[in-house]
């Protein structure tokens, strides 16, 4: 894939971190080659990876602010088969130092992921839940970005926002960056409103939502106490299934956009094969009523 996809949105709770780290798990589970990166001073990512965020000695911050090399910082996470690089609230005066800089304070991430960019299939970088300097430095270093979202009437309201400002980035730093897509998430079949959203959703982005559906799930919540992605935690809920079909899902569009450039024409739309999709949910993505199950359902 060799793509650096950042996981944004500035409402908090939408399942920012979950995503990325279980989205990270599930494509090292396809035996890809990914790093993700957390950029949270929260250091959500970083503990549900299993590494304490306490007992760093270099993290996301160091490399930001260029106090040592991006190898230095990065820690492998066993049993999950990807790379981490690690974050703490050391960030948060990160942030505050890159605003005191004259230039180039906004391409410190991409000028730091650039000499291990090529020794990785993904990077996936955990936003925090702002559009603050170190979003914006996300963004500058991604080649896309992946919205999770709530199906719910605020969400609605902060995806026109996050969309205004990756506009800005494209005029300002990165003209390439693009919408991988928006991933409806906790999603509970049951309630109208979800619905209704997602439908909305559907009506104004079309094939940019991903067809698999994030569950609210037991197993997705509690796997964070325990240091792991859901995959390693209880790889038969629902919420580790939906995940390994996201990932599927994403290397199909890959491929077929491939495909179709070297044809020479337009990828085309996913399929809608409902059937399929909940035949094989670790390698197809399940349809909206599939993933979702009922809400709580392990």
């Amino acid at each position: 894939m060799k793509r650096v996809i950042a996981i944004a949105n500035q409402k908090g709770g939408v399942g920012k971190t979950t995503t990325a780290v279980n989205l990270a798990a599930s494509l090292a589970a396809t035996r890809r080659r990914v790093l993700l990166v957390d950029l949270d001073p929260q250091g959500n990512a970083t503990m549900g990876s299993g590494v304490d965020k306490a007992g760093l000695v270099n993290s996301a911050c160091e490399v930001l602010l260029g106090e040592c090399e991006l190898a230095a910082a990065l820690v492998s996470v066993e049993p999950s088969n990807f790379t981490l690089l690690p974050a703490n609230q050391d960030l948060t005066a990160a942030e505050v130092r890159l605003l005191t800089l004259p230039i180039a304070r906004e391409t410190k991430l991409r000028n730091a992921l650039q000499p291990k960019r090529l020794d990785f299939d993904v990077i996936i970088i955990d936003c925090p839940p702002a559009l603050n300097m170190l979003t914006v430095n996300a963004l500058v270093a991604a080649d896309s970005v992946l919205i999770p979202m709530q199906c719910e009437y605020y969400a609605l309201e902060g995806l026109s926002a996050l969309l205004s400002t990756v506009d800005q980035i494209r005029i300002a730093a990165n003209p390439t960056l693009s919408i991988e897509g928006v991933l409806r998430t906790m999603f509970d079949p049951r309630n109208n409103l979800s619905t209704e959203v997602s439908n909305q959703l559907l009506s104004h982005f079309g094939d940019k939502v991903f067809r698999t559906v994030i569950p609210r799930n037991i197993r997705l919540a509690e796997a964070p106490s325990f240091g792991r992605p859901a995959l390693f935690h209880d790889k038969e809920s629902r919420g580790a299934l939906a995940y390994l079909a996201l990932a599927g899902e994403m290397i199909r569009r890959e491929e077929e956009a491939q495909t179709a450039q070297r044809a020479g024409s337009p990828a085309s739309p996913p399929a809608t094969d409902h059937g399929a999709a909940a035949n094989d949910a670790a390698a197809h993505e399940p349809a909206p009523h599939v993933a979702a199950g009922r809400a709580g359902e392990s």
